[in-house]
């Protein structure tokens, strides 16, 4: 990521111990020592196994629609650590993270070491603890926080959010989060808080995770809540089909909107007028959420799309199809974790380029086509991509997805525009 320092975000992850992992305990001590735990803006959570950034980004533009000053929380990024923190819509500056970074390092020096401690703080907690520390900076409103992977054991489970957005569950992370679906699906709906949370708003989740939700929640909180179920097929939900994103993260649009609507019942704030709440959602931009982009110069166009496994590769191979009438090329980024069998049985007969990171902690070993090309991620350039036709369709995991959006300029710093 250009122009920026990230050590105050990283430095304890970089220099974890070999089996050490996150601590929520410090991280609690951090938010104390911020003052956080106790006074900080209301909070619009969400979590889930796919689609939270597109629901995130939904949610705070709905809520800026309607005249709340929004801070947004997401990651992770893609050009710039900056994009991790932003006032409606709009990243902050290298100045202002530098300025966040520097206070989250000087709260981080007050707590008791990390190597006598045993656990360390993770960057994703530390970026939304600086988006805490912004909204308060600027009198905002409202925070839209998007968890890491977790849900009880990530740090968006200390602030008790007032609304939970919860999206898909998926077998996403097994081994990680949980060995089932059910135990994934309780893992994030734990987030919710005995003391704070008001409402969980949930897509439809299927029969096996649906009451895994539904009790998980009760126990958070004491049986006060029940989820409150929003689908995108009823008849009048916004935003209209038009207005909501592409492909599979169409349903996260519809999420995050009505998460914002229950967020603002909760505040006692009115709803945002239709209108206006239309033109601001016209306006949403999902960066390599099947974003169109041009090679700096004309020569290809590109759709770039963090599709990790075989739903989500034939849904941006339909997409580019549907938009191009073809395809001429296909970049792809999958390390050996990801759905390498089901990108392979989708692509298989295209003109494939197989991208391989530089990253030590990936692995490329997975057998491919030997008619598909290779390329190391380095070698990425606006001629590079343009020499592989004139319609091209780059896919793969963000670290992937991150450095095409820099390879063509694209712009990342405006998610929205809230006028």
């Amino acid at each position: 990521m250009p122009n920026l320092d990230p050590d105050p975000f990283f430095s304890e992850w970089t220099h974890r111990r070999p089996g050490q992992v996150r601590s929520l305990d410090r991280a609690a001590a951090l938010l104390h020592g911020l003052g956080l735990d106790s006074a900080r803006a209301p909070v619009l959570g969400v979590v889930g196994s796919k689609g939270k950034g597109s629901t995130a980004t939904y949610a705070a533009a709905a809520l800026s629609a309607a005249g709340l000053r929004t801070v947004l929380v997401t990651g992770p990024s893609f050009r710039s650590y900056r994009e991790r923190v932003r006032v409606d819509g709009v990243s902050v500056s290298d100045g202002e993270l530098r300025r966040l970074g520097e206070e989250v390092e000087s709260a981080r020096r007050e707590l008791v070491p990390a190597e006598r401690e045993g656990g360390y703080l993770a960057p994703s907690g530390l970026f939304l603890v600086a988006g805490l520390l912004h909204a308060r900076a600027v009198g905002a409103d409202v925070c839209v926080l998007e968890a890491g992977m977790g849900g009880h054991r990530d740090e968006l489970q200390l602030l008790g959010p007032e609304v939970v957005a919860l999206g898909m569950v998926f077998a996403e992370h097994l081994g990680v989060l949980g060995d089932t679906v059910t135990e994934i699906a309780r893992e994030k709906t734990r987030v919710a808080s005995a003391e704070r949370t008001r409402a969980l708003v949930t897509l439809p989740q299927t029969t096996e995770v649906a009451p895994v939700v539904e009790q998980a929640l009760a126990e958070a909180t004491g049986g006060r809540l029940a989820p409150e179920v929003v689908d995108p097929g009823t008849e009048g939900a916004e935003p209209p089909v038009e207005l909501r994103p592409a492909g599979l993260s169409a349903a996260s649009g519809v999420l995050g909107t009505a998460a914002a609507a229950r967020m603002l019942e909760v505040l006692g704030r009115p709803p945002a007028e239709a209108g206006r709440l239309r033109s601001v959602l016209a306006t949403v931009g999902l960066p390599a959420r099947l974003s169109g982009h041009t090679v700096p110069g004309g020569a290809a166009e590109v759709v770039v799309d963090s599709a990790i496994d075989r739903v989500g590769v034939a849904a941006a191979l339909s997409h580019a199809r549907s938009l191009w009438g073809g395809v001429d090329h296909v970049l792809l980024c999958l390390p050996d974790h990801k759905d390498v069998s089901g990108a392979v049985a989708v692509l298989a007969d295209l003109p494939v380029t197989a991208v391989r990171l530089p990253e030590a902690h990936l692995r490329f070993d997975h057998g491919l086509p030997a008619h598909w090309g290779r390329m190391e991620a380095e070698e990425l350039s606006p001629a590079a991509v343009a020499a592989l036709g004139a319609r091209v369709l780059a896919l793969g995991t963000v670290y992937f997805t991150g450095r095409v959006l820099e390879v063509l300029d694209a712009p990342t710093d405006r998610l929205f525009d809230a006028g």
